[in-house]
């Protein structure tokens, strides 16, 4: 095999890469093997870049199946294909295909904890009679796609199986990553915004067959371009600075092709058109090819925290704006349209993490249809609905009272097969945004405009209130326009303190500048340039996937004390003490960093804990499973720092909301290390367990930019060097006194 991991602008592709007439998964499970050995990003998308550019070549066929398979999915978010195998269908199959007994197998299990390794170890002195041919990249995938359209009567006999031909056909480390693979548990870094940096630069290093790209395309390394970093010159004098230029020319066309992609991909979130795309012409038609579609999910528009309405004004430096309520309930993308030749419209709601919820709100559907217009109702009419895309909020509603319901109550609604007769607590959908209207995008146009076509095209489209039948309604919020503006926004924040939302989310009416940082990403990185002078543009246009400062938000909870609400990820635990013995306490928490691709290990928390909360805890994570090992698992990397490992390893896939006293320079942890201390990272004092953000994923947690800012503006009131250090093991220890745990109860 390749060395992969080389720097791919000296890479060169092998000319007979393998002898089989498509790509082999032994191609595949080399690829993971490079991968799960580092833990080095730079290493990583070398090996991927790498990988891409020799599939481009030699089989492009496989490009979206290894995608998915490496980046441990099946399918785009919004589309439900999910294995469903349990860890007792793949033991069956293993001890089909090893022959050994389940005592032994556990074994196994004890000793490794990982499903890979376990597999790995079981089959090593397997022999097969008759040699059974190799397999290859898109059989694997497809096996996978069988095993998830298994359906009915004699689906368990067909998935174990598929599970045993695959077993029993793989060799070497095949055999590893197909039982990561069929776990869902791959231990790779090649997270969403890994793999699309990847893939835009083997676009730009590599031709796709049969294109025919001009030599001076922008998002294309012409050979004579590589030829100049490859083959230096004669006069060893210039050889540093022609390949130097070359190289910055090289990787400024890799920079483009990576913007590109990324803002492609976040307005359309799918492998398959996007690789489809780059095969038949390259980046170059790529936006035009794989637009803003109807029916597929964008990337919702983010907000960032702010503590109070005084720093808000600060950060936007007197450019008009929208206060809008922050209800408490879910996210929710509605897109309606006709699709070609049918007079039913087709309707899709879509989560805040892009997974398909339709069948859960019917009673959404049916207002959503309501709004339509009929299809043959003339062009002209002002008022004609034909397709439309909305950002909205849905809220459980109390119809009697006409006021907002918890989200508690909200989330005791069935996932599926909801029918709007049994409906026993109504909805309110709160729209706040319009992305997309009668077959045209709207996300370069202002927030004014935007919010001015969606109340005049959806003014009166409101459902009656009849058992079960949801409304349709727009956010409460007042302008900060007028000689009246500030008291009027001081005044709604009052009325939002005392009401059922969360607080508010403040929204630029028109594009402008402002002094000081932009927003979590641009944060300053030390205190003492925090108040810098410096302008900088803010886009009233709607942005997928940013979390800039054209939203902001003002949560309840950030007014008390520091701002202390985190999203964090459980990745680990240590056995409880006393009381708690049975249970998985302290709970080690992280944060998600975007630049690194990977989760940073940053608190200890044993506190808002329930004896309920303890016990459903143990079992989504019981010991030596597929979510709870000895071993680190999942596919994404956890970097731990200096803290003392964990007894046990979760795998990453919940999101907590965490209240703290504040944020402390940490001699342990690595979170946003380097920020406010060239050797120390953050951490967070006396974390408190609030809830799990059910409508949140791993990559929607709290990032470090994030806890340089709560530190920065807690050390604008007062010198640096009077923060408390975080002398502990990131601890959080309140005594071993288990009274202070039933006070939540």
């Amino acid at each position: 095999m390749p060395d992969l991991s080389l720097d791919p602008l000296l890479f060169q592709i092998p000319l007979h890469p393998w002898i089989t007439k498509t790509a082999p998964y032994a191609f595949l499970s080399h690829v993971l093997v490079l991968l799960s050995q580092t833990k080095s990003r730079t290493l990583i998308l070398n090996t991927l870049t790498n990988a891409l550019r020799v599939l481009i070549v030699h089989d492009s066929d496989s490009i979206i199946p290894s995608m998915y398979m490496i980046s441990n999915t099946l399918a785009p978010p919004y589309i439900p294909i999910e294995l469903g195998l349990g860890p007792a269908v793949i033991s069956r199959a293993l001890q089909a295909v090893s022959g050994l007994s389940a005592a032994a197998l556990r074994k196994l299990y004890n000793t490794y904890g990982d499903p890979g390794d376990v597999a790995f170890a079981a089959k090593a002195s397997v022999r097969t009679l008759v040699p059974l041919l190799p397999l290859t990249i898109q059989g694997v995938y497809a096996s996978l796609i069988k095993i998830s359209q298994a359906k009915g009567k004699g689906a368990a006999k067909l998935r174990q199986g598929v599970v045993e031909h695959l077993l029993l056909s793989a060799r070497g480390e095949e055999v590893r990553f197909i039982s990561r693979t069929l776990s869902m548990h791959l231990r790779v870094g090649a997270v969403r915004t890994t793999m699309l940096t990847a893939l835009a630069k083997a676009g730009v290093l590599t031709r796709p067959r049969g294109s025919a790209l001009p030599t001076d395309s922008p998002y294309f390394a012409s050979e004579d371009l590589l030829d100049r970093i490859l083959t230096p010159p004669e006069k060893a004098n210039k050889k540093s600075e022609i390949i130097d230029k070359a190289r910055r020319e090289v990787i400024k066309k890799m920079l483009d092709a990576e913007a590109l992609l990324r803002t492609t991909f976040v307005q359309h979130p799918n492998y398959n058109d996007i690789v489809k795309a780059f095969l038949a012409g390259g980046w170059e038609s790529l936006a035009q090819k794989v637009p803003l579609t109807v029916g597929i999910p964008l990337h919702p528009a983010l907000g960032s925290p702010m503590r109070t309405l005084d720093e808000i004004y600060e950060r936007i430096n007197g450019v008009t704006f929208s206060a809008e309520f922050k209800y408490d309930g879910q996210r929710a993308q509605v897109h309606a349209f006709y699709e070609a030749g049918q007079t039913k419209p087709t309707i899709k709601i879509f989560s805040r993490h892009l997974e398909d919820m339709t069948e859960k709100y019917p009673d959404i559907v049916e207002l959503a249809v309501d709004c339509l217009s009929e299809p043959e109702l003339s062009d002209h009419v002002d008022n004609t609905l034909e397709s439309f895309i909305l950002d909205a909020e849905i809220v459980a509603w109390d119809a009697e009272e006409n006021s907002a319901r918890s989200f508690q109550e909200l989330s005791n609604r069935p996932r599926k097969n909801v029918q709007v007769g049994a409906i026993k607590l109504a909805v309110s959908l709160f729209v706040f945004d319009i992305m997309y209207l009668n077959g045209e995008a709207l996300l370069s146009r202002s927030f004014r405009e935007r919010r001015a076509t969606l109340r005049q095209k959806f003014s009166t489209r409101v459902m009656p209130p009849i058992r079960g039948g949801a409304r349709l309604q727009f956010v409460e919020n007042v302008d900060s326009d007028g000689p009246d503006g500030r008291e009027a926004v001081e005044t709604f924040w009052e009325h939002a303190l005392e009401s059922q939302c969360e607080g508010l989310m403040i929204k630029l009416l028109d594009s402008g500048g402002a002094t000081g940082e932009v927003g979590l990403d641009d944060v300053s990185l030390s205190p003492s340039k925090k108040k810098g002078g410096r302008r900088k543009p803010f886009p009233a246009t709607y942005e997928p996937d940013k979390r800039t400062s054209a939203w902001l938000k003002l949560k309840k909870d950030y007014v008390d004390g520091i701002g202390d609400s985190l999203d964090l990820v459980p990745v680990g635990a240590w056995h409880g003490n006393g009381r708690k013995a049975k249970w998985w306490s302290p709970i080690l928490l992280a944060v998600w960093d975007p630049k690194l691709a990977r989760l940073v290990a940053m608190c200890k928390c044993m506190s808002g804990f329930t004896d309920a909360f303890y016990t459903a805890l143990g079992e989504r994570y019981p010991e030596n499973s597929p979510t709870c090992s000895r071993e680190p698992i999942g596919s994404y990397h956890v970097d731990y720092g200096g803290v003392s490992a964990p007894a046990i390893y979760f795998l990453p896939g919940e999101v907590w909301e965490i209240r703290g006293a504040d944020i402390t320079i940490s001699p342990v942890s690595v979170a946003a290390l380097g920020e406010v201390s060239g050797t120390r990272g953050l951490s967070l004092r006396f974390p408190r367990f609030m809830r799990i953000r059910g409508d949140k994923a791993v990559e929607d947690a709290t990032q470090p930019s994030m806890l340089t800012e709560i530190w920065c503006r807690q050390n604008g009131s007062r010198p640096k060097s009077t923060v408390d250090l975080d002398e502990g093991d990131l601890i959080d220890f309140e005594g071993e006194n288990d009274e202070y745990d039933e006070e939540d109860i």
